[in-house]
């Protein structure tokens, strides 16, 4: 039989509510796209102000914690968990909740990691993690803070999809999870992007907000100075964190730790131990080698991969003639050595209802005031059990006074013993219900005294309970002592160092102004360290040991400068680079130092010779240039001022000859040179006609064979010049010494000079001279590092033509290679 197909018309069908709605499309695509991006906003790529989660982590977390997944329970299958995620809560992808957990789980993802895995979970390298039928998971530690209190009625609950559950709309987090995991995520017409912190600090913030509401951002940034990376690396100046935290955007430069390693022949290498945060490292590697492979990165012989168990290790060999400081600088440039953070600090405020860009002060705030809602509302709820409690304890109290009538009663009622509890003893439905509910035998052997006892408890409590729902500041100080307990239980030391950057706004206002003792050794390491390490001695001491240095190597620059003065350093080659105090790093007395080729990029074979101070460029102050041979240039001083990174050319130099020297001048000072070989010239500076920045000077002395000019210094009348010979013998001379005839006049540049020391074999050769008064003491350093401070009163003075007496006594084979006059502060 044929079957006759029924053409269905839409009549035919029966929804007597159906009705059809014409919409425009405009205005259709308008709202849908409005409720589509509102959902992704709030519901899945944002997180909350309170507890810093996205929904997705959310629910991961209150999964685990429903199938009691803590920290001191056996690991469960990844899958086992987001199968529980995805039927209870979440219906979106496997994989999307799975890559939510694996991140939770992954310690160069997560300053503080949520949750504990078992199995290959991911590595820097951007390998992926195994699938989740193979690895664990379970909650860590610090997730029993995130989940605290959150059976107590301390967060509101909401349906899941299909309303067969609920679930948190946020969680307790009993610390401030927002800052201190960060988060990032793109929504639709808006992203977040929140560095991770360090729960200490962060902690402290928050105790600073508590202690003092008018807390400046300053304030705050004392005890939270900025991110903290869990992959460690350096955070260059604090201007980018500064915007942040006042605004809720800004950026922040990131950059690897790197080191120089000398090796082989006169070769250098650059180890990499720590890189920014999210740099896949594989990746870094691989975009390095093609830079280098492309000629794009010069100097470069081999790049490998050294790391282990025991720590990250990249290896860049570099080729012999290249300058390690010019190749990093191009690798920061071109690589991701040196990457940048754009912190925008988007989260949900106002019950999830609406994104917001904070500032840090408003997360903190916001964050305060969900922690003291949540405290009110677990106390109300203990309170709220422990009337019950006391309101069931009455009850079992009388039925304890009157145990043989309730037994009776009991035994006597057929289905209506409850009313008659009631009605004998004033009793209300549930404690008559809790008595009924009693076995026989708890019934017997109920036992007044601890019955008593905690009713007794339960009245202390309610009475603790009331008293902190009507104190605010009470609140409070639990807050504190709640905070202060997670940070001492949970906080570590700060991984990422943030170093201070030149020529950045308002960074000096950080940084403490004090006088420091700075010193350059031979070899090229420099440091800093406040001046009062060095205790003054008697002349004739041996010293105290200045500098822990490699053997042939000792301290030849020695000079006390303001951290927040500019040092210009010279080099043999006649360039000048500057640098400001702070940025020079310090270090302990016994220290090596930095070697300067970390801090100045240098050229093979250069090296600093002369380092001066200046707070400003002026442009009536002059420096004085004096080279080994005798040279002399006079330049202006605003003439060198330049942000060139690479330092600019001071001075032309001949074959052979080098600056040792550099002086600042008022613009008629006298200027005296002394030589090795025991002659000094003194000459008005006015002699020498001030010159461009590419001259080559004129001469200012002129040496017997085999002699060099070994110190040069301003000479002002009323003081002396102190002599040191090699084998620790000097002595001072009055200036005027070197002045000629009934009036005191100079001599003139260019001729030999006056016999300024008497050398002899127990002298040996001059080491080095410096004009001095009473208010200096000298510091006289050997070759073997040791250092002797001594006041400059305390030596003798004596005529030009003199041998002088014995400073400082030298080790065999030792020799004096310094003499540097500072002011005697009283220590």
């Amino acid at each position: 039989m044929a079957h006759h197909k029924k053409d269905y018309q839409p009549e035919d069908i029966r929804f007597p509510d159906q009705a059809i709605v014409t919409s425009e499309l405009v205005h259709e695509m308008k709202t849908s796209y409005m409720e589509y991006a509102m959902s992704v906003i709030v519901g899945r790529a944002l997180p909350d102000v309170r507890d810093g989660l996205k929904p997705v982590h959310r629910r991961i977390l209150y999964a685990m914690y429903e199938d009691n997944l803590t920290v001191d329970k056996p690991f469960k299958k990844s899958a086992t968990c987001v199968g529980d995620v995805l039927g209870r809560y979440h219906p979106h992808g496997d994989a999307s909740v799975y890559d939510a957990l694996v991140r939770l789980a992954q310690d160069f993802s997560m300053r503080y990691m949520l949750v504990d895995g078992h199995g290959n979970f991911g590595s820097v390298d951007g390998d992926p993690p195994a699938a989740y039928r193979y690895t664990e998971a379970r909650l860590s530690k610090i997730s029993n803070e995130m989940l605290r209190d959150l059976e107590k009625d301390t967060v509101d609950w909401d349906p899941n999809f299909d309303e067969s559950r609920k679930e948190p709309r946020v969680l307790p987090s009993r610390f401030p999870n927002l800052l201190v995991n960060g988060s990032s995520g793109i929504a639709v017409g808006m992203a977040t992007n929140i560095p991770p912190h360090n729960l200490t600090e962060v902690i402290n913030a928050c105790l600073c907000v508590l202690d003092n509401p008018e807390a400046t951002l300053a304030d705050l940034m004392e005890h939270l100075p900025g991110p903290d990376f869990p992959t460690r690396g350096l955070i260059l100046g604090r201007a980018g964190i500064r915007a942040a935290y006042a605004t809720g955007r800004g950026r922040v430069t990131m950059r690897a730790r790197t080191e120089l390693e000398e090796f082989g022949q006169n070769r250098q290498r650059i180890i990499v131990t720590e890189i920014p945060y999210q740099v896949n490292k594989r990746m870094l590697i691989k975009n390095m080698a093609d830079q280098v492979n492309e000629k794009r990165l010069e100097g470069i012989s081999d790049i490998r991969d050294e790391s282990d168990r025991a720590g990250m290790r990249i290896v860049i060999e570099l080729k012999r003639e290249a300058n390690a400081q010019v190749v990093l600088n191009r690798l920061f440039a071109q690589t991701q050595l040196q990457t940048t953070f754009a912190i925008n600090m988007l989260a949900l405020v106002k019950n999830q209802s609406q994104p917001k860009v904070l500032s840090l002060r408003e997360i903190l705030d916001e964050y305060l005031a969900y922690q003291e809602e949540v405290i009110l509302r677990r106390t109300r709820y203990d309170l709220r059990k422990a009337q019950e409690r006391a309101h069931l304890l009455e009850g079992l109290l009388i039925a304890q006074d009157n145990i043989d009538e309730v037994i009776r009663i009991i035994r006597t009622s057929y289905d209506n013993a409850k009313e008659n509890l009631m009605q004998r003893f004033g009793l209300d439905d549930i404690q008559a219900q809790a008595i009924l509910d009693m076995r026989l035998k708890a019934l017997q052997g109920l036992d007044r005294e601890k019955l008593q006892n905690e009713y007794k408890e339960l009245e202390d409590r309610i009475a603790y309970y009331e008293r902190v729902l009507g104190d605010m500041g009470l609140v409070k100080s639990i807050l504190k002592d709640e905070l202060t307990a997670i940070r001492d239980k949970y906080g570590d030391e700060r991984r990422t160092e943030i170093q201070d950057v030149e020529d950045e706004i308002d960074i000096e206002d950080l940084i403490e102004e004090e006088d420091c003792c700075y010193t350059l050794s031979n070899a090229g390491y420099i440091k800093r360290l406040p001046v009062d390490t060095y205790r003054t001695q008697r002349r004739g001491g041996r010293g105290v040991s200045g500098q822990s240095l490699k053997e042939e190597d000792y301290v030849k620059n020695l000079f006390i400068a303001s951290t927040h003065d500019y040092v210009l350093f010279f080099t043999n080659t006649g360039r000048v680079h500057r640098k400001k105090g702070y940025l020079i790093p310090e270090a302990g007395r016994t220290a090596r130092g930095t070697n300067i080729v970390n801090i100045l990029p240098l050229e093979q074979g250069e090296r600093v010779t002369a380092m001066l101070l200046t707070r400003e460029f002026t442009d009536h102050e002059y420096l004085m240039m004096v080279t080994r041979g005798g040279t002399v240039k006079r330049i202006r001083l605003d003439a060198l001022y330049t942000a060139r990174k690479a330092g600019i050319r001071a001075l032309s130099l001949d074959d052979g000859d080098e600056l040792i020297a550099v002086l600042k001048t008022n613009g008629s000072d006298n200027i005296l040179l002394a030589t090795r070989q025991g002659m000094a010239i003194c000459f008005a500076e006015t002699d020498v006609r001030p010159m461009g920045r590419d001259a080559a000077g004129v001469r200012g002395i002129r040496l017997d064979d085999g002699d060099e000019v070994v110190s040069a210094a301003v000479a002002a009348e009323g003081k002396s010049l102190l002599t040191v010979t090699e084998n620790g013998y000097g002595k001072r001379t009055a200036v005027e010494a070197y002045l000629r005839g009934e009036d005191r006049q100079p001599q003139t540049r260019g001729g030999k000079g006056l016999r300024n020391y008497r050398l002899t074999g127990k002298t040996g050769l001059v080491a080095g001279a410096a004009i001095v008064d009473d208010t200096n003491d000298v510091m006289l350093i050997e070759s073997g590092g040791v250092v002797l401070r001594t006041p400059a009163a305390s030596i003798n003075l004596y005529g030009r033509d003199t041998q002088g007496v014995i400073l400082m006594r030298i080790e065999e084979g030792n020799r004096v290679i310094g003499v540097e006059a500072i002011s005697n502060t009283e220590e």
